[in-house]
């Protein structure tokens, strides 16, 4: 049986791993300066930065609609007997129930994922993994649902200038934020965007806490894969920060992936994040 893997654009992942495992990505709409473009296609987060840079609002985005998915899963089923499909959180956006209007009466099973960013491409891995094992793919759908819970995703925010650009805090809290030099760990919790421990200091000594304390517990971590998003950081910030998650965890893959339109807009310059899995 021949299953493809598909994915909304807010799932970011490297072009290795989306030629590793064929994955259509299906880019939603961002509207920026009054221009509307398709995320990935002709729009990328240095485009965003520079406008914002210049002033422009920050971009809005919007789901992929039915007629869409319908397309693209018409068209891959000529050529496959199976589509495993995986969304950003319903709590985020309607694009998983528009995936599974569109996927009414196809061999197409959709997963809302609980997850946004690179937490969507762990689900998607482990589902390949189980279809390689030879897995029945509605039954890989069922399992990789039931792990979301399982997958960790945060991210340090450095400034709160886009979340509050965005209207997701303050300007006192901004102003604050920055004035003490405070810096959040937003977490993905049961599907939503969460505030978790706020970090004070430089940025390289909040960047060492927040990974010291996502990578607490080791042995309960799944060594198979870890995913390191992030918005544009240097090679050597990139790098010390591999040898640092892979000196507390020999993780056997370990994927690093600059974050895509979505999480740019919504979090600015200087980010980064980890995914992994827990038994």
């Amino acid at each position: 049986m021949k299953v493809r893997f598909t994915a909304d654009s807010t799932c970011d992942m490297s072009p290795e791993f989306i030629e590793r495992y064929q994955v259509k990505v299906i880019p939603l709409s961002v509207q920026l300066g009054g221009v509307f473009y398709k995320d990935g296609v002709d729009i990328h987060p240095d485009d965003i930065f520079a406008q914002v840079g210049r002033g422009a609002d920050l971009p809005k985005t919007s789901a992929i609609n039915v007629e869409e998915y319908q397309q693209v899963f018409h068209e891959l089923l000529k050529d496959c007997d199976a589509i495993l499909h995986f969304d950003i959180s319903s709590e985020f956006s309607s694009c998983w129930q528009n995936a599974c209007i569109a996927a009414e009466g196809l061999p197409v099973y959709c997963i809302d994922t609980r997850h946004l960013s690179t937490g969507i491409a762990m689900s998607l891995a482990e589902a390949a993994d189980r279809i390689e094992a030879g897995m029945d793919p509605a039954q890989a759908a069922e399992e990789v649902r039931a792990l979301s819970d399982k997958i960790e995703m945060s991210f340090i925010i450095d400034r709160l200038d886009y979340l509050y650009k965005g209207g997701r805090c303050s300007m006192v809290a901004m102003l604050g934020a920055n004035v003490l030099h405070l810096r959040p760990c937003i977490e993905v919790v049961d599907g939503k965007m969460v505030v978790g421990k706020k970090y004070r200091g430089t940025y390289e000594r909040c960047a060492r806490a927040y990974l010291a304390d996502r990578l607490k517990d080791a042995q309960s971590i799944v060594p198979r894969r870890v995913f390191l998003p992030h918005t544009g950081l240097t090679d050597a910030a990139v790098q010390e920060i591999r040898r640092i998650v892979t000196d507390a965890v020999p993780f056997t893959e370990v994927h690093i992936v600059r974050a895509g339109c979505s999480i740019t807009s919504h979090c600015g310059e200087n980010v980064f994040g980890i995914a992994f899995m827990r038994t």
